[in-house]
Formats: C-alpha cells, structure tokens, sequence
C-alpha cells in the first residue's frame, strides 16, 4: 500500500525539480551571503557555490522612497549588508519580516 504515496511523492519532486540541476537545488543545504559563499558546518571551510555570472550587478543602494531606504526584497538588503533589519531601522518594512517578530531579513 506504500506504492502510491512513494508514487505521489515521487511526482511531486518531479514537479517541482527537487535535486534536478536546473532545479535549482545545491549541493548541500545552508544559506549563502550575497556571493554565493557560506562557512560548511562540519570543517568550518568558507567556500562558494556556482561562479554563474548573473544577469545583472545587484543594486549598489536600495531604492529610496522620501529619504528612507526601500528594499524589495532581503537579497537587497543583504547585497548592501544592513541584514538584519529591526522595526524601526531605516529600511525596515513588514514584508521582509515573514514571522512578524520584529527582526527582518534573519
């Protein structure tokens, strides 16, 4: 009776292009800075992912709406290093605070 859960599971990593190349899945799981880069967890190496040129230069500073800094997203705000934003900071905005506690961008 197995068979047609491992059946759907199956497809829906299909589907989504879970571990496929283009898929967009890494080698190993952990975040990465705006570089791609990240420290691994067992050896405490520093190393980088990819080395893909990317379509376009990240944004050197963020959009500004009457003199307060606008981020659309926490790329551009860990792109400038202002992560993590707190409510009140220059730049601070709920929708880069997902759980709402205050800390954006985490």
């Amino acid at each position: 009776m197995r068979t047609p859960l491992l059946l759907a599971c199956a497809a829906a990593l299909a589907v989504t292009g879970w571990n496929s190349p283009s898929g967009g899945a890494s080698a190993h799981p952990g975040g990465l800075n705006a570089q791609g880069c990240h420290n691994n967890r067992k050896t405490g190496d520093y190393h980088c992912h990819g080395g893909a040129a990317r379509s376009s230069p990240p944004a050197s500073r963020p959009q500004s709406r009457g003199g307060t800094p606008y981020y659309a997203n926490c790329s551009e705000v860990r792109a400038v290093g202002k992560a993590p934003l707190r409510r009140g900071d220059p730049g601070y905005a709920p929708h880069l605070d997902r759980d709402n506690d205050g800390i954006a961008c985490e």
